[in-house]
């Protein structure tokens, strides 16, 4: 993904060119990673572009925020009518979309609560994030070496910039080792999640996913597909899952806002099921994308139009 920097971006109320939105290099979050941050979608629909599920991933923020106690200088309305104001002032249809909320420039040292907030929003278009055939073909990952923080350590409820050098370590381990994704252990060696994705396993037509609990961020696409899945009459389990059971399952998914929802091929080299999508996975996936792509009726209320209905 490369940008093309001819966009605006909401910096603190105001649209700035992009290449004007800037912080200080002594800005606290440069070196101590304070940054809570989101991830969302805007899907061109046969309606016109539509964000999914805008109002929970506004609420995710300011909850990232809290934990953090970083009191975001705007209200959760004025950020939702911001997102959506940037993707208009950008003229995009399909798109990315990040809003942050950062520890600028005052002082340095540990403690942040001195440092003022910064608060921005930007968007830009971006394909699949692991790749163009990876929805249908299916991705090949490996059980990464580095683990999720426990609890006490770092907040994982928290969609915090600091918790992603963790992933990055995971992240560059599986590609030098020539898979395209990687999966994390908890802190006691049960599956939890990759480096941007929550993960479902299918065994004998049931759906796995791991407790919450387990050193994971419960993502929103994470929730849309329990739902979808639930609607359909597909049992779903949220429980312990150990690492032996990655091999076994008849069927992988991942799931996240960039990875939409990705099939998994294969595990450490070990084929899941029989190497490609499975059925679960192709009748989930065609749901969800029958519903942001405006083809099926938006019957969870998920989509916000940005031109309005």
């Amino acid at each position: 993904m490369v940008f093309d920097e001819k966009g605006k971006i909401w910096f603190n109320g105001e649209f700035v060119d992009w290449k004007d939105a800037n912080i200080h290099v002594l800005s606290h979050v440069v070196h101590y990673g304070s940054s809570v941050f989101e991830g969302i979608r805007c899907y061109n629909t046969q309606k016109g572009p539509a964000v999914f599920r805008l109002q929970d991933h506004v609420k995710r923020l300011f909850n990232s925020g809290k934990i953090y106690r970083m009191h975001i200088p705007y209200s959760p309305e004025e950020i939702f009518k911001a997102i959506l104001e940037t993707v208009r002032e950008n003229e995009l249809e399909d798109c990315y979309i990040r809003p942050i909320v950062l520890r600028g420039y005052k002082e340095l040292g540990v403690i942040p609560l001195k440092c003022p907030l910064t608060t921005v929003i930007a968007a830009w278009k971006w394909g699949k994030y692991l790749g163009e055939d990876a929805l249908e073909n299916g991705v090949e990952v490996g059980v990464s070496t580095w683990r999720r923080m426990a609890p006490n350590t770092l907040p994982n409820m928290a969609k915090a910039g600091a918790n992603y050098m963790n992933s990055q370590l995971a992240k560059m381990e599986s590609v030098h080792n020539n898979f395209d994704e990687a999966i994390m252990l908890d802190y006691q060696g049960s599956v939890s999640e990759g480096t941007g994705e929550n993960i479902f396993l299918v065994k004998d037509n049931i759906l796995y996913t791991p407790h919450s609990s387990l050193s994971l961020l419960s993502g929103i696409t994470r929730d849309s597909v329990i739902k979808m899945a639930e609607d359909a009459g597909i049992k779903v389990k949220e429980e312990t899952i150990p690492r032996e059971m990655l091999y076994l399952a008849d069927e992988i998914f991942l799931t996240g806002t960039a990875a939409e929802i990705t099939p998994v091929k294969s595990v450490d080299g070990i084929t899941i099921g029989e190497g490609k999508r499975g059925p679960i996975t192709t009748q989930l996936q065609d749901k969800f994308f029958s519903i942001v792509e405006g083809v099926a009726e938006d019957e969870y209320q998920w989509l916000t139009y940005v031109h309005g209905e």
